[in-house]
């Protein structure tokens, strides 16, 4: 135990190049032995000589050769410091079992000792002992200086071809593996039923990091007895995305090329062409959970022919028939009415309409998928309360952002007729199939196909034929301040309107209604008592609330209590309107009031 005053001593003992080989192991001692007083421990003291300890560590290592105490040193050192250390040969492959005593290996280490010819491979005997998600930094690190370099420092050297290798291997491995026997994690049918929609997606982030650096590679790797599959699902999933979003990168620095109108295509048709074995996904036919696996194979096959469009024409049959098995293994065209609770259900159906259209020339099962987007709720299609600010500035930008057609895309309400419009482009589709849902559709949805649809002729004519009544309006709700409201003869009855429409029952604009019946000066108890309780109590100024509570509760204590009660409901709760719950605070259910 040594006085903590005199660390910056022995700091400046072990950097000197006089100090003798024999005080070596006193000077490592007093350095590593935890800083003690007669009272115990010394938090401060011990600081001081970590920080000395730190600034002498690369001259002791230099200097030591003996394993013990070279041990005794590297117990002390962070990762950063180890791999600075191993980078520039003071540490060595020789250190690798004294550091692993005492910690994980990890990417900087192994890239550290790789820099040095006769490491390379000591360094890749570590792989195994990375985590899954740590290996591809190996080589994503492998220059840790690359963003403060500065011109006179020399470049990092080159990734030895054998660690890459042996990097790409490892990251190909999981994915391969998983391809061979495809089984569900254990315990997924716990997940949520998104999480169980999804649970299929094939991962491969860092396989795919490791292929983008060697394109020159694809074609022979796609074409690898243990790997080649793997590599094929990665180009058709990643390859052309990776190449847009690298161009979109590039047009977006001001020094740099402009975005190509009609870029070259990342996969050559041969390599494509390679890969179709993969292209639907043949490892996951005989999955459990058809319903779910189905359904999610059939949208991972419809996103690469959306990646890559050429799929379309040179695997046409390919897609066809594999369209065809999924819709009857999973019988995605069974109709199952919509589950309180499952805010998924309209995103599953038009999903499924819009990966038919693509994929699909099966009549029956076009004609099933329109069947199926005529059930889906109609829209709710609402017209903001104006804004000063917000007008000044949409109609500047989006003159028509009042038509019903653009204030559909407000939300992505317009899917629905968009899955449609993408249902008649696809040749094989009926057009009575079609046609039977045309007169079903909302106003709305009519002027979005005369205005953005682009679709086929016969069905632009058809949608134009539907007949509109002449005292129809355009099934906007279109939200009014108080200023347009005195202009209407009987505002409350506007109000109300406002909360009978579809509007409320949709998750995306009910609250905008709820917000401009609550905020004008027409509204009265009775269009308050419709409302959710927690809009009016939560979600607005106090004074909405105020006077109702403090005339309805008056005077009475067992109805402040069970109001304080009554208002721990949490935003996940079953709604109760602002009307029952007044109702029950009284004892019996209320005469004079319903809701």
């Amino acid at each position: 135990m040594v006085n903590a005053r005199t660390y910056p001593l022995w700091r400046e003992l072990a950097m000197s190049e006089d100090l003798p080989k024999e005080a070596l192991k006193t000077v490592i001692e007093a350095l590593c032995t935890p800083a003690m007083t007669s009272d115990g421990f010394d938090v401060k003291a011990d600081r001081w000589r970590e920080e000395a300890l730190k600034a002498a560590l690369p001259a002791l290592l230099a200097r030591t050769s003996a394993k013990r105490l070279r041990g005794r040193l590297l117990v002390h050192a962070d990762e950063k410091t180890l791999a600075a250390l191993a980078s520039d040969g003071t540490v060595t492959a020789a250190d690798v079992p004294a550091i692993l005593r005492h910690r994980r290996a990890w990417a900087g280490l192994v890239s550290a000792l790789a820099r040095h010819p006769g490491q390379v491979e000591a360094a890749i005997a570590l792989l195994p002992r990375l985590p899954e998600h740590e290996v591809e930094q190996v080589v994503r690190d492998w220059d840790p200086d690359r963003y403060t370099r500065t011109k006179d420092t020399a470049p990092a050297p080159p990734v030895p071809p054998e660690l890459f290798d042996a990097v790409l291997e490892a990251c190909l491995t999981p994915l391969a593996a998983y391809l061979l026997q495809p089984e569900p994690e254990e315990g997924w049918e716990a997940v949520s039923a998104f999480s169980k929609d999804w649970s299929l997606e094939l991962g491969g982030r860092a396989g795919w990091a490791m292929l983008a650096r060697c394109p020159e590679r694809w074609a022979q790797l796609a074409a690898h007895p243990t790997f080649g599959a793997a590599v094929q699902h990665l180009l058709l999933d990643h390859a052309e995305t990776q190449a847009l979003e690298d161009a979109r990168l590039r047009a977006a620095d001001p020094d740099g090329e402009a975005l190509p109108v009609d870029p070259a295509p990342a996969l050559s048709e041969a390599l494509l062409r390679a890969c179709l074995p993969a292209l639907c996904l043949p490892e996951l036919a005989d999955l459990p959970n058809p319903q779910v696996t189905a359904r999610r194979t059939l949208h991972h096959i419809a996103n690469r022919v959306r990646s890559n469009p050429r799929l379309a024409v040179l695997a046409a049959d390919q897609l066809h028939a594999a369209a065809d098995a999924l819709v009857t293994r999973g019988q995605l065209l069974t109709w199952s009415d919509k589950q309180e609770g499952d805010h998924e259900f309209d995103g599953r159906v038009l999903r499924l309409a819009e990966d038919l259209a693509l994929l699909s020339a099966n009549p029956d099962n076009l004609a099933g998928a329109c069947a199926q987007l005529a059930r889906l709720d109609p829209p709710a299609v609402v017209s903001p309360k104006p804004s000063r600010t917000l007008n000044r500035v949409l109609d500047n930008t989006d003159p028509d952002h009042d038509r019903p057609a653009r204030l559909l895309e407000r939300h992505y309400e317009h899917r629905r007729v968009q899955a449609l419009t993408a249902l008649a482009a696809n040749p094989h589709t009926p057009h009575a199939a079609v046609a039977d849902i045309l007169g079903g559709l909302h106003p709305a949805e009519l002027a979005w196909i005369a205005e953005k649809a682009g679709g086929p002729d016969w069905f632009l004519a058809a949608a134009a034929a539907i007949p509109v009544p002449e005292d129809e309006d355009d099934g906007v709700v279109r939200l009014m301040d108080d200023d347009e409201l005195g202009k209407h003869p009987d505002p409350a009855a506007v109000l109300q309107s406002w909360l009978d429409s579809p509007a409320t029952g949709e998750i995306l604009s009910r609250s905008e209604v709820y917000r401009a019946v609550v905020k004008s000066r027409y509204r009265t108890l009775e269009h308050l008592r419709q409302i959710p309780a927690d809009e009016v109590l939560a979600r607005h100024e106090p004074e909405v609330a105020l006077t109702i509570l403090l005339d309805h509760c008056g005077r009475s204590t067992r109805r402040w209590e069970a109001l304080a009660a009554a208002m721990t409901f949490d935003c996940n709760d079953e709604k109760i309107t602002f009307g029952q719950l007044l109702d029950s605070l009284d004892p019996a259910p209320a005469q004079a009031h319903t809701s």
